[in-house]
């Protein structure tokens, strides 16, 4: 029996916004784009939002069979979809950006129930969709290899890159969606084909991009398969790993996963782009602008309620300015705003569910066993506004870098502040001082402070950014970081290449046929 919207305990915006995004009724475990398959017989999943617990949907789960058809047709559609001219593949994802700006709205929202992250925030990652998709547009007529010169006459060097297939996808639930464009868009206009398997806990904002993508493929005309979708736990991500099919799968999540998937398909001698866990760092010196840096410091830690790859986890900050930064911060976490995402007021959302929840206590606890002090906040919130079980109060703990707390990512809302004294470059090795290696920041209006942070003897992370904070990367730029984080890139810059084979050619244009390197290989007759 089929459940309608209208039959779940939703607000009516709420059932207003799963209807405009298309999700009607029990959503079926694939797509291939223009097709849907998988509801009957198959295992379901039940999605609540963390928000208020309402039940949004039941989801039918993809079986072994659904994955085995989905990249059958998926296989079939990329020996079209690699014959369409760059450009016009371009064209395809400029129609996409469109249609989310139409969405943008109602996808945010959806985003938003459905993790529990602030609506400016899930208004924010629609936007991320939208910008990366103008992006790859202009990328479509710049795939670009170079030009070498050749040691021998009247010859000619140069490489070119070729799309490399059916490319695999698996998403986590703190972006439920951008990080998927991030590597879709850029993939499709490459040539390739996408699998995509979000986070079985976020599977409704997956399901809605699909809705929306279907409609300009049918526009265009285009066949099944350029676009997949297929719900499932973490048996469907190994089948992806193990899949031969798949060349390259990119996987965003922790480093215990990342690892699995490393060595599945490193084991079969696939590509792998790892987006994996980060512990971030902010270095304050003591020629900080404290003033500016609280805002950069306040959002990196809560935002998301910690629950971003990029979230600030530890505070650096020199003796001199310690007691200072501590107490401004201890006066403005209590004062947070923490509720509903989609309450214009909200600053704080929820964790994504109870488990979550369990993580960040249980650190807590581990850390004070360790010599850690609570400063504010590391409570789970109760009455009727936070029934859920999923509210928390954002915490601020005093510790050291070489607690074994401290170094482990806890995907919730707890900041550690660590003194420092002396010159930088002991905040930076105490920066450095971490299995990750994702995102790091310095805020200092000292010249040589910033540079000796930026230079090859500074941060050893993929981004590293001077008085700006650790969260929030624009699409222009590569994502991506080192050590733990698994040293993939994605997004802007020069990431696309991942998703395309490189091919050096050499052409002679002579009558004469010499060898490099001056062999002499004379063939008589």
């Amino acid at each position: 029996m089929k459940q309608t919207i209208d039959q779940l305990p939703l607000t009516k915006e709420i059932a207003d916004v799963l209807q405009q995004l298309g999700i009607k009724d029990v959503n079926p475990a694939y797509s291939t784009g223009l097709a849907w398959g998988g509801q009957e017989g198959r295992a379901t999943r039940q999605i609540y939002s963390p928000a208020d617990g309402n039940l949004i949907a039941t989801v039918s789960m993809a079986s072994e069979e659904d994955y085995e058809h989905m990249v059958e047709t998926a296989q079939q559609a990329f020996k079209v979809w690699r014959t369409v001219p760059a450009p016009k593949r371009g064209e395809i994802v400029r129609q996409i950006g469109q249609k989310l700006r139409e969405h943008k709205e109602a996808l945010g929202k959806l985003v938003s129930y459905e993790m529990g992250k602030i609506l400016q925030e899930g208004l924010g990652e629609v936007q991320e969709m939208i910008d990366i998709c103008d992006f790859a547009v202009g990328l479509s007529r710049q795939l670009h290899g170079y030009t070498m010169h050749s040691e021998r006459p009247q010859h000619r060097m140069y490489e070119q890159y070729h799309p490399l297939g059916v490319v695999g996808v698996i998403s986590a639930f703190n972006f439920p969606v951008a990080v998927w464009s991030w590597n879709t868009m850029l993939g499709v206009v490459c040539g390739d084909v996408i699998v995509w398997k979000p986070s079985e806990k976020t599977p409704l904002s997956a399901i809605a991009c699909q809705h929306i993508i279907r409609d300009v493929l049918a526009d265009n005309e285009l066949p099944e398969g350029i676009f997949n979708l297929v719900v499932g736990d973490a048996t469907i991500g190994s089948l992806m790993s193990h899949d031969s099919r798949l060349p390259l799968v990119s996987a965003t999540g922790s480093t215990r996963m990342g690892k699995k998937v490393g060595e599945a398909v490193g084991a079969r001698l696939g590509k792998s782009l790892l987006e994996l866990g980060g512990n971030n760092a902010i270095i304050m010196t003591e020629h900080a602008d404290i003033e500016m840096a609280l805002g950069a410091v306040v959002f990196g830690a809560v935002g998301t309620c910690g629950q971003r790859c990029t979230s600030t986890r530890r505070l650096i900050i020199h003796e001199n300015i310690y007691e200072q930064v501590k107490e401004r911060l201890a006066r403005i976490y209590p004062k947070l705003p923490i509720g509903h995402p989609l309450d214009s007021t909200t600053l704080v959302g929820p964790l994504i569910d109870k488990d979550a929840v369990a993580s960040f206590l249980n650190a807590l606890e581990h850390v004070q066993q360790e010599g850690g002090k609570l400063v504010v906040g590391g409570q789970v919130l109760e009455g009727e506004s936070y029934e859920t079980g999923t509210y928390v109060t954002p915490a601020i703990v005093e510790a050291e870098n070489a607690f074994e707390m401290v170094q482990e990512e806890t995907f919730a809302p707890i900041l550690y502040l660590i003194k420092y004294s002396g010159e930088v470059e002991n905040a930076i090795a105490l920066q450095n001082g971490v299995r990750q290696g994702l995102s790091s920041s310095i805020f200092s209006t000292n010249l040589l402070e910033t540079e000796a942070f930026l230079s090859h003897l500074g941060s050893d992370c993929g981004i590293a950014n001077v008085n700006i904070g650790t969260s929030g990367a624009e699409i222009g730029g590569a994502f991506g970081g080192e050590k733990e984080t698994g040293g993939g890139r994605e997004s802007g810059s020069d990431a696309w290449r991942v998703y395309m084979r490189r091919q050096t050619n050499t052409l002679n244009y002579s009558r004469q046929m010499p060898l490099a390197q001056g062999i002499k290989f004379d063939i008589m007759d």
